[in-house]
């Protein structure tokens, strides 16, 4: 795992935006097709706003995947993940093809194993992750599960979770946030040849800290500490998501 840490959220943005596009074409530039998984939240906006704007990637030579929706959210709501990740990517660069978790689907279980069996088809090239204020990786939130291999899964999202979606002006009350979401599983985000986690904000500070530190071990108390497992994982942090770390 390679830290690199700027001086603010927008530069932040942009660097993380500058290592995915140069990923992206140099995979694109070696094979037909590139899978990718995107993420969501107020972290993500300066990274997808530069990456949208980066030149040489032939996106209709995209799949994308994406991490996580709210279970029974429909997607005209303003929390919907699909639509973010609609306004934010799929709508500005046009993707060859988007795989979006259905969250206002009849049948959640069935819709899990719809993308669990479509995003087993094939490797995925580079996924884009953040880490939650609770150090949660996608919704897999502390104590995660770090052996399944099912790709997705549906769990209960804990409070801090739903705190932190009211906190970023997702949804009004904390009762307002659905107690379930799709998530992609642990194992399925390590298996991503490239990940590249992109985290500002002092209110991240804590959770970089005891995800990241090279004096913190691996737990599934602070799920994204199992990034510092993966052989190709940068993250891009600013000076204040990372003003706890150690020198």
């Amino acid at each position: 795992m390679q830290i690199q840490i700027e001086a603010n959220k927008e530069e932040t943005g942009r660097a993380a935006a500058e290592a995915a596009a140069e990923v992206m074409r140099d995979v694109l530039s070696r094979q037909e097709t590139l899978r990718f998984v995107a993420a969501t939240g107020a972290s993500q906006f300066e990274f997808l706003d530069h990456l949208c704007a980066a030149d040489g990637i032939d996106w209709n030579r995209t799949v994308m995947f994406h991490l996580d929706e709210y279970v029974g959210i429909v997607e005209s709501h303003p929390a919907s993940f699909v639509g973010y990740l609609r306004e934010r990517i799929v709508d500005r660069v046009h993707p060859g093809k988007v795989h979006f978790l259905r969250g206002d689907t009849d049948d959640p279980e069935a819709e899990r194993g719809r993308l669990s069996e479509i995003i087993s088809a094939a490797p995925i090239d580079v996924a884009f992750v953040g880490i939650g204020e609770n150090g949660h990786l996608a919704f897999n939130d502390p104590p995660a599960d770090f052996e399944t291999r099912e790709p997705y899964l549906i769990l209960d999202l804990d409070d801090r979770c739903r705190a932190q979606q009211v906190g970023e002006g997702w949804f009004a009350t904390v009762a307002d946030v659905p107690p379930k979401a799709y998530t992609m599983s642990v194992q399925q985000i390590l298996s991503s040849r490239e990940i590249i986690c992109t985290v500002p904000d002092r209110r991240k500070a804590e959770a970089v800290r005891n995800c990241l530190a090279d004096d913190v071990e691996v737990s599934p108390k602070w799920p994204a500490s199992i990034l510092k497992t993966h052989d190709s994982c940068r993250v891009f942090l600013d000076e204040d998501s990372a003003s706890l770390m150690p020198n």
